[in-house]
């Protein structure tokens, strides 16, 4: 996750020009240290056998090693996978590859018009809202056969947001121009200088998201400094430009120094590490530049870092960090705008002065009703927007800032919409949001005195100035808001993005002062046209009672007559929610007659912490029975017919759909797992791999606990495989990819592979990008046809292939 600000991250697209200066060329493969070896495992990658035999899956050789833990003897055949230096895993790889390739041949063709579909629903030559730094305003471009963006930029002659493309602008760098050469490209987020002249990001050419340092002169496009490498997420510049604050990644990618890196200095100056390594670092600056926000974070509790960027040295710490104590920090000027969880797990939003070290100096400005939850609050001069949920929906609200008041309305409301607010296009304004009414809840009176009672702070005096006027941004039914980044502090008005499965992202600007709000963007998409498609929000009632939402998306044409293909998706972890986004490729599903189906399983965030709490630890059973109990009940009510649903779920989402397999195998009739979590119980027992420790606190520590190991067992998906008939299986990963090892769906292959009944119908298959991340692919073309390649299998699988307008 990249909690920091900045601005324009992913790939970087515009006029040849250079941007930098030569960059040392750094082995393909991240364990690689000579460049003989370097070469060696090059070409082994890359060479495709003649002899190899692509009518037979391949076989891995089978080398047992015991696992051992609390009296279990577990005997692993293919552990040995686990070295991508290994010659023979590479060619395993590279055979998994070629049988793949050979398998799907036929789906060439669907795949070109899956592409070209995605392609006539894209201006592919666009420009972004335009973001303020300091005295000029960024934004991001594209052009129609460039890989990556670019970023540009124009002076700020006025503090309302322009149009750009006019007399000036100036090209700060060219994704396609670093790109150059490359397989793979991704960045930090881009974050300039207060005085304008430089800009500073992270390079990464591999995929395993570690990254070096650039720093160059916006104006000449020369590198000034890129002596710092081993660089993780988030960067900030000291308040005289001359500095760059960053943080450091150790052999297991934690997140755990920030440093001090002054231009052109050869020795940076170790500010903070983090010794836990049950905790990691999130770096972000503050929107009014004068503090560096270091959060140490574990999966149930905060430690806040406040470094002066005037003088770094000048730093402390909010409140240190005691068991079950989360809380998050927005520096608004005088004040400090504190999120946290002492008495409300779903949060409550405080006020204190700066440097207040304690509890009860925390003044509550903000709670929220029942059945919602805060994620967020981000601090301008005179307001702040909070990101929470509310009925299960992502929604913002606003808090302004006045000084000192006597009385104020204090009562949350709705504002109705702006007079341009019609420019929005509604596909589903009858749709209902999750919660059982389409009203959003009210929150709780914020100025009461009993209000404020329940609070900490409740004696202290008031501050010299007040939050109130709670504001509820209002959207569409079934639609997502989310704030967009920006580093203007003194703004008048904030940006923020809305979308659905249906809508396209659509970028509104909203002044809390006057209430205006106006559309600035809504992304063109030809060839498309929502009101064909309708959803719906379903309650599905899971074994145990409990109601699970779901949301159900359709061609308007299509019945619940128990005839048609299926699509459901999962996730279920880390709190995290699971918001609908648009995507070109889902009205490739919807014209084919497929019934798509978001289920919102415990575990994620989308209903507050105590959904999130239901669905990890001694609870994680719960996902997947809330995943199966959804697929049944889209087959049981008529949405999809028996043996035609696909599932797809992607990193922990891949655990969900591995187990869902293995418990209810007769349900699925194909599943597309990518970088999938399948080796769940064998990664949590090796805390040196990268991230194991940290998340104890989501699955259990099965080292420490007996009954832990016991429980993670019986449902790691690699270790529950059952000898019947299963849904045929295209598991993706990538060589590089460092939060879920590539060795994990490796395995889980191999044993699918000689566990299950299933014969050349149901082929279990694996496909392994050998330069690439976490995310795939880099780049707009090449992540449109790995996307092409996964959906044509899909709809081959699930006999969806032909749109309906084409059927007799």
């Amino acid at each position: 996750m990249e909690n920091f600000r900045g601005i324009f991250d992913g790939g970087a697209s515009g006029e040849e020009r250079l941007l930098f200066n030569e960059r040392t060329e750094g082995a393909a493969l991240e364990d690689v240290d000579d460049a003989e070896s370097s070469h060696e495992i090059q070409a082994t990658l890359w060479q495709n056998p003649e002899d190899s035999d692509l009518s037979e899956p391949p076989r891995a050789k089978k080398i047992p090693t015991k696992r051992i833990f609390h009296d279990d003897v577990y005997v692993e055949n293919y552990e040995w996978l686990r070295d991508k230096k290994d010659r023979d895993v590479l060619n395993l790889l590279n055979a998994e590859n070629s049988f793949t390739d050979a398998t799907l041949a036929h789906l060439q063709p669907l795949r070109e018009q899956l592409y070209g579909e995605y392609k006539a629903r894209t201006v592919e030559a666009d420009t972004s809202v335009p973001v303020r730094s300091g005295d000029w305003w960024y934004y991001e471009r594209t052009w129609e056969g460039r890989e990556y963006p670019a970023v540009l930029r124009t002076p700020a002659r006025s503090s309302q947001i322009p149009v750009v493309g006019g007399e000036f602008e100036q090209l700060v760098w060219d994704g396609n121009t670093l790109a150059a050469g490359e397989d793979f490209f991704q960045t930090t987020s881009f974050t300039p200088s207060p005085n304008g002249k430089l800009g500073a990001m992270g390079i990464d050419f591999r995929g395993g998201e570690t990254f070096t340092l650039r720093v160059f002169d916006i104006e000449t496009g020369f590198v000034v400094d890129d002596s710092v490498t081993g660089m993780g997420y988030g960067l900030a510049w000291t308040e005289d430009s001359a500095g760059i604050i960053y943080s450091r990644v150790n052999e297991s990618w934690r997140t755990w120094q920030i440093w001090l890196h002054p231009l052109g200095a050869q020795n940076d100056i170790l500010l903070y590490q983090e010794d836990d390594n049950q905790f990691e670092i999130y770096l972000e600056a503050s929107r009014n530049g004068k503090w560096v926000i270091v959060t140490s974070e574990s999966r149930t509790n905060t430690e806040v870092r406040l470094f002066s960027t005037a003088n770094p040295s000048d730093n402390y710490v909010v409140f240190p960090r005691q068991p079950d104590l989360e809380y998050r920090v927005a520096p608004a000027g005088n004040q400090l705008l504190i999120v946290h969880n002492l008495d409300n797990p779903d949060f409550d939003i405080a006020s204190a002065p700066m440097r207040a070290s304690r509890p009860e100096e925390w003044q509550t400005i903000f709670t929220p009703a029942a059945g919602e939850h805060i994620d967020g609050v981000d601090a301008y001069r005179d307001f702040a927007v909070v990101s929470m949920r509310s009925g299960g929906e992502a929604i913002l609200r606003v808090l302004q800032r006045f000084p000192r008041a006597e009385s104020a309305d204090a009562s949350a409301t709705s504002l109705p919409a702006g007079d341009d607010s019609a420019q929005v296009t509604d596909p589903s304004a009858t749709a209902q949001p999750l919660s059982d009414s389409s009203e959003v809840p009210e929150s709780a009176p914020l100025e009461k005195e009993a209000e404020l009672s329940k609070g900490k702070g409740a004696a202290q005096q008031r501050p010299a100035y007040e939050w109130h006027g709670v504001v509820t941004i209002p959207h569409s039914a079934g639609s997502t808001l989310m704030l967009e980044e920006d580093d203007s502090w003194d703004a008048t008005e904030f940006v923020y993005r809305e979308q659905s499965l249906l809508l396209p992202p659509t970028w509104h600007a909203f002044e809390p002062l006057t209430g205006r709000q106006r559309v600035l963007k809504q992304r063109e998409v030809p060839s498309y046209d929502p009101s064909a498609y309708v959803f719906e929000n379903v309650w599905v009632t899971a074994r145990d009672g409990v109601e699970i939402p779901m949301t159900i998306t359709r061609h308007k044409s299509v019945r619940p007559d128990g005839s048609n293909p299926g699509f459901i998706y999962g996730y279920g972890a880390y709190e995290v929610s699971l918001d609908p986004y648009f995507w070109a490729g889902w009205a490739s599903y919807l014209d084919r007659g497929v019934v798509i189906a978001w289920t919102h399983v415990r575990g994620g965030g989308e209903l507050g912490r105590a959904w999130y709490e239901g669905g990890k630890l001694d609870n994680k059973k719960n996902t997947f029975h809330d995943f199966v109990d959804c697929a049944r009940w889209l087959q049981e009510s008529g949405w999809v017919e028996p043996g035609r649903l696909a599932a797809e779920g992607a990193s922990a989402g891949g655990l969900l759909v591995g187990a869902a397999i293995n418990e209810a195998p007769e349900l699925f009739r194909t599943v597309l797992a990518g970088v999938p979590f399948v080796d769940a119980l064998t990664t949590m027992l090796k805390p040196e791999l990268p991230l194991t420790a940290g998340e104890w606190e989501e699955w259990g520590n099965p080292i420490a606990s007996k009954d832990v190991y016991e429980y993670m067992k019986e449902y790691s998906p690699v270790e529950n495989v059952r000898p019947e008939l299963y849904p045929s299986v295209l598991a993706t990963t990538s060589l590089n990819d460092i939060r879920v090892l590539y060795v994990e769906p490796v395995k889980w292959v191999q044993v699918l592979r000689e566990t299950t009944t299933n014969d050349a119908a149901r082929p279990i298959l694996l496909k392994t990008e050998m330069v690439a991340g976490h995310s795939g692919k880099s780049g707009r073309y090449g992540s449109w046809k790995q996307r092409a390649f996964d959906q044509a299998w899909i709809l081959d699988q699930i006999g969806a292939t032909q749109p309906l307008q084409d059927r007799g």
